[in-house]
């Protein structure tokens, strides 16, 4: 995967500059421009940054195929799931599908 083309797309539809990456992921704007002009692949820890500030995980930004982005909502949602018992959990998921159903009526 080509890492700066990737870079490039998530900042184009987020209609970002480097800077506000910058400001995002916390970091310089000295770092996030240099993977740029010195055609430098970013560290991991550097990648792990850059990815909090889009909001997505490393796994999605190797990803490939399309992306689900892990919104705040998304990740309480997932939080709170680690917690709940199997049957509870089977009774959000039938909640969720009765509420799917009434949609497509």
């Amino acid at each position: 995967m080509d890492v700066h083309a990737r870079l490039r797309q998530l900042l184009n539809e987020r209609g970002w500059s480097e800077y506000k990456l910058a400001k995002m992921s916390g970091l310089s704007e000295a770092t996030v421009s240099n993977a740029y002009r010195r055609n430098t692949t970013p560290s991991i820890p550097t990648l792990e940054h850059i990815c909090s500030g889009f909001g997505i995980t490393l796994s999605q930004f190797f990803c490939e195929e399309d992306m689900v982005e892990l919104t705040p909502e998304l990740h309480r949602l997932f939080d709170g799931w680690l917690f709940l018992t199997s049957k509870q959990k089977n009774a959000v998921l039938t909640m969720i599908e009765s509420y799917r159903g009434e949609g497509s009526s």
